[in-house]
């Protein structure tokens, strides 16, 4: 699906125009060396299609907060990106303590809140329930200073860590410690990258957790997402669409129509 680890805009562009996709947001890992300044130009070359987000190097922000928030701002208001993807893990890949929200992040997170612009985390790199229970409560340590940014768990809960033969459970201690209950929390849903190459599609097996976090947190605050073009290794882009919107039937077509999209042009367009 790539050629010579290339995946150019107009690549997602068809894949958007077949499976039906009427928007993308672009967000990706430093180590793929795609800089702020690539996902702007994804953007400008199809503006009403494509959207991304900044990145700052995490590892750099309590040594450097000046430069990384002018790295921030410039992201935001000079290239028009919505909004900024932070991934905690990176900090331990550089020997550094995962303290996000201590006082040394606390200069860059006043000037992401005076940016109005949403925070997408990525968190769920503990192997343990007790690493990744701890990484929630970082999260809503964070969204209590910080209520009225909004935010998205990204890639959804740590699906790996639940699957148990073949069945997917999501513990009740992980809904009582995610931050569910601020209104500005939501959280994408991407079963697919994650367990296609444990069940094959159309993956049944995801339905009584989709159903639970549903009726737990709302259809309001759930986001599709796929992470194409990682999701081409097992599966189509459009597949990864039609596992939901062809075989969820337990879900109304009000509901499928936010989770699928209504969701995210929302809470985009508020970002803005």
């Amino acid at each position: 699906w790539t050629v010579d680890f290339s995946y150019p805009p107009n690549a997602l562009v068809a894949e958007m125009d077949y499976a039906g996709v009427d928007r993308a947001l672009l967000h990706r890992t430093p180590y793929m060396s795609i800089s702020n300044e690539y996902i702007a130009d994804c953007v400008r070359r199809f503006p009403d299609r494509i959207q991304g987000l900044a990145h700052v190097e995490e590892w750099l922000i309590k040594a450097e907060p000046d430069a990384s928030i002018l790295k921030l701002e410039q992201a935001v208001s000079g290239l028009g990106l919505s909004g900024l993807q932070f991934m905690p893990f990176h900090m331990t890949l550089y020997g550094q303590a995962d303290d996000w929200n201590g006082p040394g992040f606390r200069p860059f997170w006043d000037a992401v809140a005076q940016l109005e612009v949403p925070v997408f985390f990525t968190i769920g790199a503990g192997s343990t329930l007790a690493s990744y229970l701890e990484e929630l409560r970082n999260l809503r340590g964070w969204m209590d200073r910080y209520p009225d940014v909004q935010m998205v768990c990204t890639h959804g809960f740590n699906w790996r860590l639940f699957v148990d033969g073949e069945t997917l459970h999501i513990p009740d201690i992980v809904y009582e410690t995610a931050p569910t209950d601020h209104p500005n929390f939501n959280i994408q849903i991407l079963f697919a990258v994650f367990l296609q190459t444990r069940w094959d599609y159309p993956m049944p097996q995801m339905r009584p957790v989709l159903e639970t976090m549903i009726h737990r947190i709302g259809a309001d605050r759930i986001m599709w997402g796929t992470d194409i073009p990682i999701v081409l290794l097992h599966w189509t882009y459009r597949q990864s669409l039609d596992y939901i919107r062809q075989y969820c039937d337990f879900i109304s077509p009000e509901d499928m129509d936010l989770i699928l999209g209504e969701n995210m042009a929302r809470f985009m367009d508020s970002g803005k």
